[in-house]
């Protein structure tokens, strides 16, 4: 299929905005699938998980295949919930465009915040499907306005609603001036379009208005036609709708309401007239590899070039192995083939590639530059990975993702279950990479971490459901990290001898804070040319474990900056794992003397409540070492803005319904480390 035909979009919302039942829609109507699923009965396509079906929500970005009027759409249903944000960061890296589902009633949610601000860092162009305009306090305009407000953006409504709320009928096309209407009898697949009734004409033509001159300004073609007072044709509409949408100039508004089988057609009509194709964004940044030098180069999308892919999730199939999501840059890989992994350096065979359809595939022989498969076979890649050839060495943007902020103690009930938990953990944190785990010095215990208590939860039912490892769980404790609130140098020389060989190494080093939230950095600042490469790979490694293992806790350090100044060097006694030994020690001894501080995690916290329960609510957050920092009114009630410490939020569920009657809900996202007051007491 030629690349103009082609489509690779995500499906983004805050939870229970209803994506994956729009995503349902979307396969029924273009025939993937013969009945809809629900998510209320456990039976939604796209949440073929058990844990995700028992729960009602969406946990993994399925990936799934559909065609409509022949054109290939790659679709990535991603989870709303903040606890699974990687599933997102890394949907969205590999993504053309995206769908941005809206709740009609609830406007702009804090997750949804989250989604939009991702979507923004890799330049996606977006529509919005504005969805449950049939519940009761549903408004299109508004919730539209909210969207502009809170984004900077320009609305383009391409509809206007017939009703709203329990009174919604259909739409008004403002494009073809026409009134539609879904058929309940045969779950929407029928359309009766009409002519627009002489009561809401004003208000159609008003909008239709509205919507020319929008696009009429970003096009200077059609501004022209419009300034002249001539006629600006559909298809001239389309494209300028088009370009300006890729452009981000504007964001177009469909609406409808999935649950009832209403406005889902048009909504895949627009991905398809307005949302860009692989060969219409711009083309992707990499990096080339070349003798441990890396220049900045594009990848443009071309089958007739070098391959390139990038791996951006990894899901584990317990007949298959790992299965590698792989969104193609470049190139052509077919199956069967040898591929290299330009991160490892090295080759990998991939045996099968299939086109997914959640949690069903079908075989392909190849797969080329735009389109979005999966390889089965690849042993050591991890998401991330870019894969190609030796010849076009050329590493893509690796996601980021934000750190672990809760842990938990994880013991296996026996020894023998030990290693099946051991090997079920590398499973999930290739899969996962918010999802850490390291033995604690002091206790032995294993800890895992990972972004809030819901994804823990979701991991250790995973491990003991789909992996059969019997262990045991500790109680939620917060992931601490260390830093470093002045600056110092310091000097070791390190001796040692075996085996009769004398080994040596000496390091002059200083550290420094850096600012909040920028990471650890490490340099070299003192001429080495004469200093082995395996030497100097060793001295990183011993500062990046001895980062990894903290100053006084054994929390890993952040926002901590390491200059190496001086490197002793002899070459008959100079040995790596001296110079490793050497880098932890100088390390410790420097850190030790630049006032070292314990940073603990900061959470967004948003409250949810009715008007008269702000109060109460305010005050449990408060009573938890919380700072409200602002407040929004929506119709379906008052959104509190506040940040509090993760420690004092453990618990936080009973106390606010018990304060509310029940009324409140909240949400928690990872903000960012501060400075702990008073340390970590009698640690």
């Amino acid at each position: 299929m030629s690349l103009d035909k082609m489509r690779n979009i995500g499906i983004m919302a805050h939870i229970d905005a209803g994506k994956t039942t729009t995503t349902e829609r979307i396969l029924y109507y273009t025939g993937k699938i013969h009945k809809i699923g629900e998510i209320d009965d456990g039976q939604a396509t796209m949440d073929w998980m058990q844990q995700e079906q028992e729960r009602g929500i969406t946990i993994c970005s399925a990936a799934t295949t559909t065609y409509w009027r022949n054109y290939q759409i790659n679709i990535i249903d991603t989870p709303g919930h903040v606890d699974f944000t990687a599933e997102v960061e890394r949907s969205l890296r590999v993504l053309d465009g995206a769908v941005a589902v809206i709740c009609a009633v609830d406007g702009v949610q804090p997750q949804t915040e989250t989604v939009w601000k991702q979507a923004d860092d890799f330049n996606v162009p977006r529509l919005c499907f504005m969805n449950k305009m049939d519940r009761i306090g549903a408004d299109f305009f508004a919730s539209m306005a909210d969207v502009g407000e809170k984004f900077g953006v320009e609305c383009l409504a391409l509809q206007i609603p017939i009703g709203q709320g329990p009174d919604f009928e259909g739409v008004i096309d403002l494009l073809k001036m026409k009134e539609l209407r879904w058929s309940q009898e045969d779950e929407g697949e029928t359309i009766t379009e009409s002519d627009i009734d002489s009561s809401r004409l004003d208000q159609a033509k008003e909008w239709h208005e509205k919507l020319v001159e929008s696009v009429a300004a970003s096009d200077d073609q059609l501004m022209e036609l419009y300034l002249e007072g001539k006629e600006i044709t559909l298809d001239q509409l389309k494209a300028a709708i088009r370009k300006g949408t890729i452009n981000r100039n504007f964001v177009p508004f469909v609406m409808g309401s999935a649950r009832h089988n209403q406005g889902v057609q048009p909504l895949i009509d627009a991905v398809i007239d307005y949302l860009p194709a692989p060969n219409q964004v711009p083309a992707a940044k990499g990096h080339k590899v070349h003798k441990d030098q890396l220049t900045d180069v594009e990848v443009p999308c071309d089958v007739s070039k070098m391959p390139l892919g990038l791996v951006f999730k990894i899901q584990y199939d317990r007949e298959m192995g790992p299965l590698c999501y792989v969104r193609m840059y470049s190139g052509k890989i077919q199956a069967g083939t040898q591929i290299y992994n330009v991160n490892k350096k090295k080759r990998e065979r991939v045996n099968r590639i299939l086109r997914m359809h959640a949690d069903k595939s079908e075989a392909m022989d190849s797969i080329s530059a735009g389109d979005i498969g999966v390889f089965v076979g690849l042993k050591i890649a991890q998401t991330g990975d870019s894969i190609g050839s030796e010849a076009f060495a050329v590493l893509l943007e690796e996601p980021t993702f934000p750190q672990p902020v809760i842990s938990v103690a994880l013991e296996p009930e026996s020894m023998s279950e030990k290693d099946k938990m051991m090997e079920t953990l590398e499973i999930l944190k290739r899969e996962d990479p918010t999802f850490t785990s390291h033995e604690d010095n002091e206790t032995g215990q294993l800890i895992i971490s990972g972004m809030g208590e819901l994804h823990l939860d979701v991991l250790v039912t995973r491990m003991k459901d789909d992996f059969s490892v019997k262990c045991n769980v500790g109680a939620p404790q917060v992931t601490y990290r260390e830093s470093v609130s002045g600056a110092a140098s310091a000097s070791e020389h390190f001796e040692k001898t075996l085996a009769g060989k004398e080994n040596t190494a000496g390091l002059t080093i200083s550290v420094e804070q850096r600012s909040q939230g920028s990471g650890n950095s490490f340099e070299v600042t003192c001429k080495h040319s004469e200093v082995p490469e395996e030497i100097m790979q060793a001295i990183e490694s011993g500062f990046k474990s001895a980062l990894d293992s903290g100053i006084k806790y054994g929390y890993p350090c952040t926002d901590l900056g390491v200059k190496v100044t001086a490197i002793e060097y002899n070459e008959l006694t100079a040995s790596t794992f001296a110079y490793e030994a050497c880098a932890s020690q100088v390390f410790d001894k420097a850190c030790n003397q630049a006032n070292p501080v314990i940073l603990e995690p900061v959470m967004n916290v948003d409250i949810s409540c009715p008007k008269e329960f702000v109060g109460p609510a305010s005050s449990q957050l408060s009573q938890r070492g919380g700072n409200i920092m602002g407040q929004d009114s929506k119709s379906s009630g008052e959104i509190i803005h506040a940040q509090a410490p993760m420690a004092n939020m453990f618990g936080f569920t009973t106390n606010l319904r018990s304060a509310t009657q029940g009324r409140a809900s909240f949400s928690m996202e990872f903000s960012h480390f501060q400075i702990k007051a008073g340390g970590l007491g009698n640690y």
